[in-house]
């Protein structure tokens, strides 16, 4: 179960530092126009990690992480789902707040999958425990602003193909901005 939790723990870190530094190391050399085709260079990746995150409910059921279920299963399942259901439009793909939300989705991660390795080698930092939920919390409002922005510049796409899915989407904007169970899981 260590090797397991541990391997997890390390593949998530690494996808996720190579999706943060490939974005970064794009704008750098492309500026603005990087933005545009940021989920063509890091998409498949930043897909592979969001699916595999599916496991982390699994690892709390079977016991091998200590966390809340709901509260990981929430913010899991709407990753995957804002991920899925809305940027995989090809009109939504090439949009600047896209790039943005990639950006912020990983500097969260790259908060919490080191501290997680710390922990399971039983060397947790203080330093990396306080940053962890320091600069969660701007980052984590902040990103939840993008994802209704993703979700509201993605109904005109979406009611052509699915037209209750629009209605959905649209109860679903206060939820966004409550996340109180959410807030509980990192």
């Amino acid at each position: 179960r260590l090797v397991y939790i541990f391997s997890y723990n390390l593949f998530q870190f690494c996808g996720h530092t190579w999706i943060l530094a490939n974005t970064i190391a794009r704008f750098f050399t492309f500026g603005q126009d990087a933005l545009a085709d940021t989920f063509y260079s890091v998409g498949f990746v930043m897909s592979l990690c969001q699916l595999l995150s599916i496991l982390e409910i699994f690892h709390i059921a079977d016991g091998i992480e200590k966390a809340r279920l709901l509260p990981r299963f929430i913010q899991v399942i709407e990753k995957n789902i804002l991920l899925i259901m809305v940027i995989m439009f090809e009109e939504i793909q090439s949009k600047p707040v896209v790039c943005v939300q990639f950006f912020l989705w990983n500097i969260l991660d790259l908060l919490r999958y080191p501290h997680e390795l710390l922990c399971v080698m039983e060397r947790p930092s203080v330093a990396m425990l306080w940053s962890r939920y320091s600069l969660w919390i701007p980052l984590y409002i902040l990103s939840v602003v993008i994802e209704g922005v993703i979700i509201y510049e993605a109904l005109p796409y979406l009611e052509p193909s699915a037209p209750h899915l629009p209605s959905l989407l649209l109860l679903y904007l206060p939820l966004l901005a409550v996340g109180k169970e959410r807030k509980q899981s990192n």
